[in-house]
């Protein structure tokens, strides 16, 4: 059972929520393009990770079957007072070991290319809380790997880290204040704002996933005390979830083409963050503004581009789900096909989000295809043909009409200083 899965649902209807809260109130914690993009990266992490997770479990149990110095039974795991101790003992070391994880995602560069995504987001609000990476499998599994010597089963630790994950979400939220005596105990809102914050004395600070006595233990914990700037010290300047995931790597591989010398090449991809050789700094300067010139990306918008890209995320969002449900029922081929077709969309919706000059007729293209598309994944889905082909040209007939129409109205650039945070 996908615990995450199932608390989708329930995540998009918290946000709703806090979205009708935020505006009752005025508070302005939420855009719509920054939103979109924190969404649509959270799609494309969901779709990504059907194809991709396999490569970690299979890790895993390739250790937990060789090297575990004790293979823990499932039978344990019950919901008796032994098995409900069991669970929290395993959960305990899965946020410990997440902890560290989690730190080295922000002071290794190879692991900070892959987390990046989840800190971009120049706004935070719940929606922060579903902006995942996609790439997080290629290092990020390497940290779990004493659990397994230890013999926790894979089906315990998945349950355990989606549970651990699920609790997260609540922490990224503005309306919610200190929290007295939980905030010395747990990771709460106002201990996450720290952590999402590029403030110089935030940073690095309150990698807790449910303790932040972790923090506490290993001196990285610091309360809030000055209104947080939210967001990446390099910011990316973009809502399409393809570049939020490559933005990082494009910078290592530059660097590590720019640097001479096999140590300094791979010191650029494991040593500390932010560290650079002089080779790329000479071919490459980076110069950072004071963060008091810091000033969020708003790309363009205009109430017509808004209702568009918001009907664009809803069949997204839907598609993600059609997506999950493919692969469980026909298998991996066709859930590719049809996840092909999502992160075409999902790039098309940051690219006009962005105002990027290819988005406009790429995004006519797509909607030009997508019967074709649709038919091409009916093939591998016979049963759905009909109907799927069918669903797919009528939503391609009215997308065309409001990409039309969209057009008719002129965007509007926006940008925000940080006074306006």
């Amino acid at each position: 059972m996908d615990l995450i899965a199932l608390a989708v649902p329930f995540f998009l209807l918290a946000i709703g929520v806090e979205w009708y809260f935020d505006r009752a109130r005025g508070t302005g914690f939420f855009r719509m393009n920054d939103a979109i993009g924190s969404l649509a990266t959270g799609a494309y992490n969901s779709s990504t990770d059907l194809f991709t997770k396999l490569v970690s479990i299979t890790i895993y149990a390739v250790v937990l079957e060789n090297f575990a110095v004790y293979q823990m039974p499932l039978a344990w795991f019950d919901f008796s007072p032994a098995g409900l101790l069991a669970w929290m003992g395993v959960l305990l070391v899965w946020d410990f070991f997440y902890y560290w994880k989690h730190r080295l995602g922000h002071e290794v560069s190879v692991f900070w290319a892959a987390h990046s995504v989840h800190h971009q987001s120049e706004e935070y609000n719940l929606t922060t809380a579903l902006r995942q990476t996609s790439t997080d499998f290629l290092v990020g599994w390497v940290v779990y790997l004493p659990m397994f010597v230890l013999g926790v089963p894979v089906e315990v630790f998945l349950t355990v880290s989606a549970i651990d994950l699920i609790y997260q979400f609540w922490v990224h939220t503005r309306h919610i204040d200190r929290l007295g005596w939980l905030d010395y105990w747990l990771v709460t809102p106002s201990n996450h704002r720290v952590h999402h914050a590029q403030n110089p004395r935030y940073i690095d600070k309150n990698y807790g996933g449910i303790l932040i006595v972790w923090d506490r233990l290993f001196g990285t914990f610091e309360p809030e005390s000055e209104p947080p700037i939210f967001g990446v010290r390099k910011a990316l300047q973009s809502f399409n979830p393809i570049n939020a995931n490559l933005q990082v790597y494009r910078s290592l591989i530059a660097d590590t083409h720019a640097t001479r010398g096999l140590r300094n090449k791979l010191r650029i991809w494991f040593g500390r963050t932010g560290w650079r050789s002089a080779d790329a700094e000479q071919a490459r300067p980076l110069v950072f503004k004071p963060l008091s010139e810091f000033k969020r990306f708003g790309g363009v918008h205009s109430s017509a581009l808004n209702a568009y890209l918001g009907a664009q995320l809803a069949v997204a969002i839907v598609l993600t789900f059609l997506v999950g449900i493919v692969f469980e029922a026909h298998g991996a081929l066709p859930a590719l096909l049809l996840a092909i077709a999502l992160w075409w969309l999902l790039a098309c919706l940051g690219g006009l989000a962005d105002g990027a000059a290819w988005a406009t007729p790429v995004e006519w293209l797509r909607l030009t295809a997508a019967p074709v598309v649709a038919w091409i994944v009916a093939l591998a889905i016979p049963a759905a043909a009909v109907w799927w082909v069918g669903v797919t040209t009528a939503y391609a007939a009215v997308s065309a009409l409001l990409l039309y129409l969209v057009q008719s109205e002129k965007p509007r650039a926006n940008q925000l200083r940080s006074s306006d945070i």
